[in-house]
């Protein structure tokens, strides 16, 4: 575990393997793993140059665990390109489940690796910035911040 001071307020990032398994908006009580702090400061680094405005692509290795469901609408938000956003209806639509919007909510709110995995790209229809696990000023912020809004 690592605490990373970003703009938006403390992150806790979580390791294992050496593959980053969450990045969260409150220290979840992992108890820290020295032996990922390769991985962990990789993420540090690559964390500081997306807040810069230098980075638009995470390459740091990541692994979420999830359902299968989840994992298919987890592995569709990184599909989303940097300065763009999509609909929850059309996340569903892109992974071949159009009625299934609000499971893809759902997955969307349970996503362990937030901002890497860019949950924050998913608007509600007619652009209103609804639920999000670090709050609407967090999402407002990392949206503007990909001159979104």
């Amino acid at each position: 575990m690592y605490i990373y001071e970003s703009p938006i307020g403390p992150l806790c990032l979580t390791a294992k393997n050496g593959l980053i398994t969450g990045l969260y908006f409150e220290d979840n009580g992992i108890v820290p793993n020295a032996n990922e702090e390769t991985v962990l400061r990789a993420a540090s680094l690559e964390l500081d140059a997306y807040f810069a405005g230098k980075l638009k692509v995470f390459t740091v290795p990541f692994r979420p665990a999830g359902t299968p469901f989840r994992m298919k609408v987890w592995e569709a938000l990184c599909t989303i390109p940097y300065g763009e956003t999509i609909t929850y209806k059309q996340l569903a639509e892109r992974i071949g489940l159009p009625s299934a919007y609000r499971a893809v909510g759902g997955a969307n709110h349970n996503n362990p690796i937030s901002i890497i995995i860019p949950c924050h790209r998913v608007i509600g229809t007619g652009g209103n910035l609804v639920g999000y696990g670090g709050g609407l000023n967090a999402k407002e912020w990392l949206l503007k911040h990909e001159g979104i809004i």
